[in-house]
C-alpha cells in the first residue's frame, strides 16, 4: 500500500506508520507537472496545497484516499473524487488554538506597537532620550476594546474566547442567510464599532475582496485588522493606501493572495507604516503540528486497517 505525501516539507513533523505493509514516500515539494507521475500507483495521497484536479485523480488508478493536511479541501476536485469512489478527508480542527493565539499575539503587537518600541531600544532613540523612557506611537490597551470577528467557525470562536478573557467586548459579524444573534451585527455596522477586526471566513466569490476600500473607509479611527484566513479576503492595494493615509491604525497579515509571494508584492514594501506581515505561520505551533501529524497517521491507519 503506497502512501505519497506531495508536499511533506509543509509539515515539519515527520509521519510514521505502524503498519509494515505501508510504503511511505514523502516528497518535500511537487510541481504541477510531476503530480501524475508521483501518484499514479499510490493507494493514498497526502497533500497540503498541491492541487489534485480531475486529470490527476483519473490518472491514479489505485487511489482510495486523499488526505488533505489542512482544514480545507479547495485544492481537490471533490466531484471527480466522488465519481471515482475516492474518499477525501481533511483535518479541520488541529490548529484552531494556534491560529487564535496568533491573532491575539499580533493584536497586542499592533495595539502596543511592540515592534516599533523594540527597535527604538536598539537604534539609539532610547539612549538619546532626555527621560528614563522613550515615548513614540500611542499605546492602546486591549482590555475594554471591541473585538470584531468575521466568521463563526472553530477558529473565530477560539479567538473570541481568548479575547473575552482579556476583557474585550466580542461582537461577531452576522452570518449571511441567518437571523442576527444578540452578539452579532451586520458586517457594515461591525466595521464601524470594532477596534480590532479579525477574519476567519473561507475564500468564496462572495468573500473575495470583502475588505476593500469601502469597507476600510467604514472602520473607526485607530482600528486594526488581522487576517489569518485567506489573503484575497483583503484588497491589498486598498489596505496599503489606508495604512499610508493613517485612516487605519495597523494591520497584521499572515496570508497573502499569492504564496509564496513575489518579492515585489505590494504588502512586502518596507515602508508601509504599522503593517506586520508573517509568512503563513499562524497555524504552525508545535502542538498544532503534532496534532496534524497524528490525525494524518490516524486517517491512513484507519483506511488500511
Amino acid at each position: 500500500m503506497k502512501v505519497v505525501f506531495l508536499d511533506a516539507a509543509t509539515l515539519p513533523t515527520a509521519l510514521s506508520f505502524a503498519n509494515p505493509a505501508i510504503e511511505y514516500l514523502p516528497y518535500s515539494s511537487t510541481s504541477p507537472d510531476s503530480v501524475i507521475s508521483r501518484i499514479c500507483e499510490a493507494t493514498a495521497v497526502i497533500t497540503n496545497k498541491v492541487r489534485l484536479g480531475a486529470e490527476e485523480l483519473r490518472a491514479a488508478k489505485q487511489l482510495r484516499l486523499v488526505a488533505v493536511a489542512a482544514a480545507g479541501t479547495d485544492n481537490i476536485d471533490l466531484d471527480t473524487a466522488a465519481q471515482l469512489g475516492i474518499r477525501v478527508a481533511n483535518v479541520p480542527d488541529y490548529g484552531s488554538d494556534s491560529v487564535a493565539e496568533h491573532v491575539i499575539a499580533t493584536l497586542f503587537a499592533l495595539r502596543r506597537h511592540v515592534v516599533t518600541y523594540a527597535a527604538a531600544a536598539l537604534d539609539g532613540r532610547w539612549t538619546a532620550s532626555e527621560h528614563f523612557c522613550w515615548n513614540g506611537p500611542r499605546i492602546r490597551d486591549v482590555g475594554g476594546s471591541v473585538f470584531g470577528v468575521v466568521g463563526r467557525g472553530r477558529i473565530g470562536e477560539a479567538a473570541a474566547r481568548l479575547a473575552r478573557g482579556l476583557g474585550m467586548e466580542v461582537r461577531f459579524a452576522q452570518t449571511p442567510g441567518m437571523a442576527c444573534r444578540i452578539d452579532e451585527l451586520p458586517l457594515e455596522e461591525l466595521l464601524m464599532v470594532a477596534d480590532a477586526l479579525t477574519l476567519h471566513v473561507p475564500l468564496t466569490p462572495a468573500t473575495l475582496g470583502m475588505i476593500g476600500r469601502e469597507a476600510l473607509a467604514r472602520m473607526k479611527p485607530g482600528a486594526v485588522i488581522i487576517n489569518t484566513g485567506r489573503g484575497a479576503l483583503v484588497d491589498a492595494s486598498a489596505l496599503v493606501a489606508a495604512l499610508r493615509e493613517g485612516s487605519l491604525a495597523g494591520a497584521a497579515i499572515d496570508v497573502l493572495d499569492v504564496e509564496p509571494p513575489p518579492a515585489d508584492h505590494v504588502l512586502l514594501a518596507a515602508d508601509i507604516p504599522n503593517l506586520l506581515v508573517t509568512p503563513h505561520v499562524a497555524w504552525a505551533s508545535e502542538n498544532a503540528q503534532a496534532r496534524l501529524a497524528a490525525r494524518l497517521e490516524q486517517l491512513i491507519g484507519q483506511q488500511f486497517a
